[in-house]
């Protein structure tokens, strides 16, 4: 088994869409105006209306815009620079930045337009640089 994405319900795709683009510096795949994926080498974040509710058996499956208990997490090269690059663009939903956690990774913590948790980290210490080794793309 093998872990390749997280998908998004959103009420507005193109919104998510942009947003992500932006701070990732990667440009989306729009199958649809309902659907977009956002690629990376390890995994995928999709992005689907609440139109798509419908093939999962109808709009109570998901709520768009109710994360309270998930952290969308990417590893980037160098934090701080990817902070200064979009603090812009996070200015608005911005939680935390750079900071060093307990567990060795340096995180920038801030909320997308739909108010869910996205952290961008770079391994800080010893252990943390090891855990990641080729996992920076």
């Amino acid at each position: 088994m093998q872990f390749v994405s997280t998908r998004i319900i959103t009420a507005d795709v193109q919104q998510l869409v942009k947003f992500y683009e932006a701070v990732t510096g990667r440009e989306a795949i729009q199958y649809t105006d309902d659907f977009a994926e956002l690629q990376t080498e390890s995994a995928t974040l999709a992005i689907g209306s609440t139109r798509t509710l419908q093939f999962f058996g109808g709009d109570t499956v998901a709520k768009a815009a109710h994360n309270q208990s998930v952290i969308i997490e990417f590893i980037v090269d160098d934090v701080d620079a990817v902070y200064q690059r979009i603090a812009g663009a996070i200015q608005a939903g911005l939680v935390q930045a750079p900071t060093v956690m307990p567990w060795g990774n340096k995180s920038l913590l801030f909320r997308d337009p739909d108010g869910n948790l996205v952290n961008f980290f770079t391994p800080a210490n010893p252990e943390a640089i090891r855990k990641f080794a080729g996992k920076i793309g």
